[in-house]
């Protein structure tokens, strides 16, 4: 995955070979992710999809099907878009989550950053990004399956240089003895009792070095702020990000005299013509105006994250 993004910010652009992940992009809420083989293909509501059609065009192209003369878009794969696409073995975090988190540590390039649970992934390999490429990350889980399917994502994905999967209970064991002493930069939690791995994570972490921990329960947060009262963290705070997406398209308005404020909600939208006639030579061709609205399945409250600082 990151071989992918610095090969085409290099090269401006790669093409697909045997073995490649692509990210298959019908639209913005219907993507899959493929792994290219020889004679293997895809069938969609689109057609028909021959692999070895793909193998030589670049990232980003568009294809079309066989059958059904549809198309669909063929794009490199990234933490952003592996998030939405990958197999889920737990509950992930997303986008406005993985981003505020990252702020809030401060990883950088060269930073050690500690991860568990590690889970579907999903917040690691962007985590991998951010410390790439002389950081590394360490992402402890105590599932030993989830461990090794994930590891062979990372390796599959391009960042198995930058990710150690270790299989580990920390909040019965703690970190591994090699990072006390304040080896770590940061430190990520998304465990069920996250309170009893803070002793530890504070051994764990450098001074003024950051710890974040998920939590989807208000009851978990508290008694993870009570653990971290401790006089190794200072500059506790607790967040919700939510985010309000909105979806932006082309739209038939109801323009009569008929539409009061009272009408509105009824007709405002009105729904295009099962078939459109083509407009005659000579007749002004009729325009839809764009309008912007919240898309119905945008996503609420997903967990509260709360961070802290190391102190001396």
């Amino acid at each position: 995955m990151l071989a992918v993004e610095a090969s085409l910010r290099a090269q401006g652009e790669r093409q697909i070979k045997e073995g490649d992940v692509v990210i298959v992009y019908e639209r913005h809420d219907r993507m899959k992710a493929v792994i290219v083989a020889r004679n293997g293909e895809l069938q969609n509501r689109f057609g028909v999809f021959p692999h070895n059609e793909w193998i030589g065009k670049p990232f980003g192209c568009r294809v079309v099907g066989k059958k059904g003369g549809g198309f669909v878009f063929l794009l490199a794969p990234t933490p952003e878009l592996w998030t939405l696409v990958l197999p889920h073995r737990t509950q992930i975090l997303y986008v406005a989550d993985i981003s505020f988190v990252i702020s809030f540590l401060e990883l950088r390039p060269g930073s050690v950053m500690l991860e568990c649970g590690t889970g579907s992934g999903s917040l690691t390999h962007s985590l991998a990004r951010a410390v790439a490429p002389s950081g590394h990350v360490h992402t402890f889980d105590f599932h030993e399956q989830r461990a090794l399917a994930a590891k062979q994502e990372f390796e599959r994905n391009g960042v198995g240089h930058l990710v150690t999967v270790t299989m580990r209970d920390i909040q019965g064991q703690g970190f591994p003895e090699e990072f006390v002493g304040g080896q770590a930069d940061a430190v990520f939690l998304d465990l069920p009792q996250p309170w009893l791995a803070i002793p530890s994570a504070a051994s764990s972490l450098r001074c003024d070095g950051g710890i974040c921990s998920f939590s989807p329960c208000i009851e978990q947060v508290q008694r993870t702020c009570e653990a971290l009262t401790i006089p190794e963290f200072t500059d506790i705070r607790t967040f919700e990000v939510l985010v309000r997406t909105y979806e932006v398209r082309q739209e038939f308005l109801q323009t009569t005299l008929q539409c009061g404020t009272q009408f509105a909600s009824d007709c405002l939208f009105k729904p295009p013509p099962q078939k459109r006639q083509r407009p005659q030579k000579g007749r002004k061709r009729e325009t839809r105006p764009v309008i912007a609205k919240p898309y119905p399945d945008t996503k609420g409250h997903t967990g509260y994250l709360t961070f802290a600082r190391r102190s001396t």
